[in-house]
């Protein structure tokens, strides 16, 4: 009960500080804390094409790409941004923007095409190139060991992330990427949004591997909601503190790095002022971002999870507990959205299926009759509430005692209308006033409230192919032709970016 009441007060604190920020400011680079750093993100799947060229091993997603209904429009990943092949030049763009780093993935099937055994010397050799062409322009590379493309191998063999062989493996991949890279990387991110593959790809099944018990298997073929996600939490939790402790006792005093994990999270607000919706906006929260967050700083789950999901919560042993707290030098965060919350009270859902969701006993939505009704982006979960951002850090604050904070990806998208010529396409005053509006907020809660943030990261530096919704969502600062050879195009946000960053 006293961590219940600890957690209210946090949610309430985050709530009283907040004055909402609504409207444009004059702000720049100069109005961060000197060695603030601000950069792009990308991730190798959604960039770099080339999947069958220089020995790169399939990975699931890849897998899930190329099975029928899976992607809105049909497309796959099998060119994207052909960042592959064109990274000098989008190297240049971001040179020319001013941006100080470059966050993207390595593909852990280019190192390893079947996810273990022999090194893949042409995947070396490419990442080298790309890490030596950002240092030689002056950009700081921020590596991600694993965004959401398991080798499709290790998944036929035992299952991935579901079997804690997948810790052993995942360890040996990185460790390789330490000895290869670390002498000139000097940060690393283990994983990037582990709640996210882990519910939508093993909850509800929209994402790779596609892993669900919804509707006696009818659209997945396979999985079981109620334990599979939490089971890949539980082992990815358990690969990163593995990871952290192989770095910081063999790599980080000679390389001078520094290592941590990117989480995602929505910002949550109650739908009412009652008791029932704070607890359950509390356990929104928890179920999202405190499922990953809170081991790394207590070592152990939320205590609305322990409660909630019972047995089928995997348990640390004192060892596996030691090990995760603390097991960071920053935590990443990627923030777009705010949602509201209310008190489950019917829960049809956990009747029908039993899952992540279920479990919460929180029905999260956008829109709630009686509040306001936000701004939104072209995707149907994006709604732009720029004060989200400073309540998530005065949060994260308050409850987790004020960790080293990088905001690792934020960001809005369009549509792809084949009506919108590019001309018009260029013109994203609203992207503009999305990034402003979030960094006025961010800056406040850094300034004005203490935050401990170090970085921002804008997702993303060019329209790319977009997971389920395909090539149908555009996130990028610069414009992509899919039609004519991939050409990019600066929207008006890169050359607001650039005056931003010049000032």
């Amino acid at each position: 009960m006293m961590l219940l009441r600890k957690s209210i007060k946090s949610l309430i604190f985050a709530f009283i500080v907040i004055i909402p920020i609504c409207c444009s400011q004059n702000i720049s680079r100069a109005s961060f804390p000197k060695g603030f750093v601000f950069g792009t993100a990308s991730s190798a799947y959604q960039y770099e094409g080339a999947v069958k060229e220089d020995g790169r091993g399939q990975t699931i997603w890849d897998t899930f790409a190329h099975s029928f209904g899976k992607v809105v429009d049909f497309s796959n990943a099998d060119v994207a941004n052909d960042q592959y092949h064109r990274y000098n030049e989008d190297i240049q763009l971001m040179k020319d923007m001013g941006m100080d780093a470059y966050r993207f993935s390595i593909a852990w099937s280019r190192i390893f095409p079947n996810g273990t055994g022999e090194i893949n010397q042409a995947g070396i050799k490419h990442y080298n190139n790309l890490i030596d062409a950002l240092l030689s322009n002056g950009i700081e590379p921020y590596v991600t060991l694993y965004h959401w493309d398991l080798p499709q191998s290790l998944h036929d063999r035992y299952t991935g992330w579901l079997s804690p062989q997948s810790i052993k493996d995942y360890a040996a991949y990185a460790e390789t990427c330490f000895k290869e890279f670390g002498d000139r990387v000097k940060n690393w991110i283990t994983f990037n949004e582990p709640h996210i593959f882990a519910v939508q790809g093993y909850d509800v099944g929209l994402q790779a591997p596609g892993r669900c018990s919804i509707l006696l298997h009818a659209f997945c073929g396979a999985g079981n909601s109620a334990t599979e996600p939490y089971i890949v939490a539980h082992n990815v939790l358990l690969s990163h503190a593995t990871v952290v402790d192989i770095y910081k006792k063999k790599y980080q005093r000679k390389q001078h790095g520094a290592i941590g994990i990117s989480l995602d999270s929505f910002w949550y607000e109650p739908a009412s002022n009652s008791y029932a919706d704070m607890q359950a906006t509390q356990r929104a929260i928890d179920f999202h971002l405190g499922w990953f967050l809170e081991p790394l700083i207590l070592g152990d789950y939320p205590k609305s999870m322990r409660t909630r999901v019972e047995n089928r919560l995997p348990r640390f042993s004192q060892a596996q507990s030691s090990q995760l707290k603390g097991a960071f030098d920053f935590i990443g965060i990627n923030h777009y959205t705010t949602w509201y919350a209310r008190e489950n009270s019917t829960n049809i859902m956990g009747v029908l299926f039993n899952d992540t969701v279920s479990d919460s006993g929180a029905l999260t939505l956008p829109i709630v009759i009686g509040k306001p009704i936000f701004d939104k982006a072209s995707s149907v979960w994006l709604y732009i509430v720029p004060h989200g951002i400073r309540s998530l850090m005065n949060y994260i604050k308050q409850k987790y005692g004020n960790p080293l904070i990088l905001i690792t990806e934020n960001g809005m998208d369009d549509g792809n209308s084949p009506f919108t010529s590019i001309k018009d396409a260029l013109k994203d005053e609203k992207r503009i006033k999305y990034h402003n509006d979030y960094l006025t907020n961010l800056l406040a809660a850094i300034k004005e409230d203490g935050c401990n943030v170090r970085g921002y990261f804008a997702w993303s530096l060019m329209d790319n192919w977009e997971w389920g919704a395909g090539y149908s969502s555009r996130f990028g600062l610069y414009y992509v032709d899919y039609n004519d050879k991939l050409k990019r195009y600066a929207k008006d946000s890169v050359k607001w970016f650039k005056n931003f960053l010049a000032t």
